[in-house]
Parts: C-alpha cells; sequence; structure tokens
C-alpha cells in the first residue's frame, strides 16, 4: 500500500510512520508536513535513508500543492495534520480554522476524485466535551466542543462525514483520548513534568488538579489506526481509549514519585478559561469490531516515556530552544523533498 500521512512530524505522527515501517515494510509512506512549531523533523531524522519513507514539507491549506500531491495515487490517506494545544486556541482560534477545517476540507476536496481511496481522520475525546463523574462517552454521544480547538475538530469530522454521504469518500473517524511517549513535544503535560522535575525547576497544575483525562500510550493508538486501515468498514467511528481516566494531579505525583523528587516542586496555577473537568471514552466498540486492545498498561508507559527523555536529552534540549526548528534546512536535502522533482 501506498500511504499518504499529514502532519506525520508531529508526535502521534512520527510514531505511527515508525510503527508502520517496522510492521509493515509493504507499505510506502509519503510524509506531508508544513512543521510548524510542534513538527520536528528530528522526529523521524534516522528514517531518511529508508527507501520506502519520503518527506515532503508542504500545508494542507495548500490546494494547488495538494492537488499535485494526489497525482501520486495513494490507497489510504492518515490525515494527522493540526493545531492541538488548547491554550493555543484560547489566545488565538486562527490557526485552528485554518488547518483544522479549511485545511481538511481541501484534502477532502482532492481525495473526492479517487473513489477508492481510504480516509483515516484523526479526532479527539474532546469534542464531546465534559463528562461528568461516571460517564464514558459512546460514539452514540452527542458532541459539545468547549473550547476553540474541539470546535475545530468537530467541525472537521462533519466535513469527512459530508464528503462520505455526498462524495463517497471511504472515511474512518478515531477519536483518541491523551496519548503520551516519546517524542511529545515539552508544552504538553507529561513531557513537562518529566523534564521540568528532571530539573528540579516549578511544576504548574491548573486549577485543583483534579481534571480527569484518560491516558493512552501512543504505540496503543498507532495499532487502532493500523486495524483500521486494513479492516474498519467505510463510514466507521471509533473512540480509543485505555479505560481509566485519572487525575492530573495523580499524574504529576506519579511522575516526581517515579523520578524520587518532592511533591514541593508542584505549583498550584489559575485554572485556564473554560477548562473541560473530565474526558473519558467508552472503547468497546473498536475492541469488539476490529479486536483492539491496549497493550501498555499506564504504569509501564510512564516509566518507558521516562526512559526515553532522560536517553534523548539533545532531542529535548532543541525541542525546548527551538534549535530543531532549523534542522530541515540544515540536513535536508530540499531539491529531493520537493513535488515535481
Amino acid at each position: 500500500m501506498k500511504l499518504l500521512i499529514t502532519g506525520g512530524a508531529g508526535f502521534i505522527g512520527s510514531n505511527f510512520i515508525r510503527h508502520l515501517l517496522a510492521s509493515r515494510p509493504d507499505f510506502e509512506i509519503l510524509n506531508f508536513d508544513k512543521l510548524t512549531y510542534a513538527g520536528n523533523s528530528e522526529n523521524l531524522a534516522d528514517l531518511t535513508i529508508d527507501s520506502s519513507y519520503q518527506f515532503v514539507r508542504g500545508d494542507i491549506g495548500d490546494h494547488r500543492t495538494i492537488e499535485r500531491l494526489f497525482e501520486s495515487n495513494f490507497d489510504a490517506v492518515i490525515h494527522f495534520a493540526a493545531e492541538t494545544h488548547v491554550d493555543r486556541s484560547i489566545e488565538d482560534a486562527s490557526p485552528f480554522l485554518e488547518t483544522n477545517i479549511l485545511g481538511t476540507q481541501r484534502l477532502l476536496e482532492a481525495a473526492r476524485r479517487f473513489p477508492n481511496l481510504r480516509f483515516i481522520h484523526i479526532s479527539t475525546d474532546e469534542v464531546y466535551g465534559s463528562a461528568a463523574p461516571g460517564e464514558s462517552f459512546t460514539e452514540e454521544s452527542p458532541i459539545d466542543p468547549r473550547s476553540p480547538y474541539a470546535a475545530s475538530k468537530a467541525s472537521a469530522e462533519h466535513f469527512v462525514r459530508a464528503y462520505a454521504n455526498t462524495y463517497g469518500i471511504s472515511a474512518v473517524i478515531l477519536r483518541c483520548t491523551n496519548n503520551f511517549g516519546p517524542f511529545q513535544f515539552p508544552e504538553k503535560l507529561i513531557p513537562l513534568i518529566i523534564s521540568n522535575a528532571s530539573e528540579n525547576k516549578p511544576i504548574p497544575v491548573y486549577g485543583d488538579g483534579l481534571q480527569e483525562r484518560d491516558w493512552l500510550f501512543v504505540t496503543d493508538f498507532c495499532t487502532a489506526i493500523r486495524l483500521a486501515i486494513d479492516t474498519a468498514k467505510p463510514g466507521s467511528l471509533y473512540n480509543v481509549s485505555a479505560g481509566s481516566p485519572q487525575p492530573n494531579l495523580k499524574i504529576v505525583r506519579t511522575i516526581l514519585q517515579t523520578l524520587g523528587k518532592s511533591e514541593s516542586l508542584i505549583q498550584f496555577v489559575q485554572d485556564r478559561p473554560g477548562h473541560d473537568r473530565r474526558y473519558a471514552l467508552d472503547s468497546s466498540k473498536i475492541r469488539r469490531e476490529l479486536g483492539w486492545a491496549p497493550a501498555v498498561s499506564f504504569e509501564d508507559g510512564i516509566r518507558r516515556t521516562i526512559e526515553w527523555y532522560q536517553s534523548n536529552s539533545q532531542w529535548l534540549d532543541h525541542a525546548r530552544s527551538g534549535e530543531y526548528r532549523t534542522y530541515y534546512e540544515r540536513h535536508y536535502d530540499r531539491r529531493s523533498q520537493t513535488l515535481g522533482n
């Protein structure tokens, strides 16, 4: 199979590419990424010699580039590319509309010319809004996005479904809970805790820290995506979760304990506007229909994640300093990574 992966230089996308190249050597992968602040070409630097992998820098909002890109006749598109950080969406929602909504629509417009193309859209549990205590959303639950980020992802989903209904696109939507693991940008909660705690710096915790999230190790989500490519029926929608929401404060304390650090590093800060209290998904449908189940426990995943960040201090330094942004210009042969050459 020949796959187009959008946003493959990001956290989940880069892990998914690594997962595919290790598990499915028959796949050819073209990674199309704009390399915004969260797109890090260092994530896949060691794969540039792999003949099954190609990287092209570009913007899913550029419809002319997208039209040329689809001339490669892909078997499937796995659409990760998105602005994802809630805090940034609160400060300025405009990039989220441009990338998450208009960018998705432009991909769909190009994809509709290829009736046999599979379109896997990566969404989020945040489209449901906040869950009540003890509640877990199913795929039939109404969506109720509460942040500009969540609203942009919900809108993108509507376009995916509309194009599937109107033009017959073979689309599958995956709504996943919070992922964690290697290569996650250090502004996110778990890598922020690890990096700050390792340097004995304060760890900011919003409000009382009792907001609950369901954490899934990234390789388990990669397995779910691969199963969706291989076996999901067109029009399917799946929740993907570990099924065990935990308070943010517990996550912080677990990592501090693992690192042997004092809880005195915890610093409670003012809660962000519109902060959802709890996310929880019922993933019984994907377990039943596709045979998926998480293989990595939270405790094992945290151990692996801490070990990875400790062993990749240079990656973390570059991500925190911004040096990673110059990696593409310094190391990629730009003539061979441009469409049409």
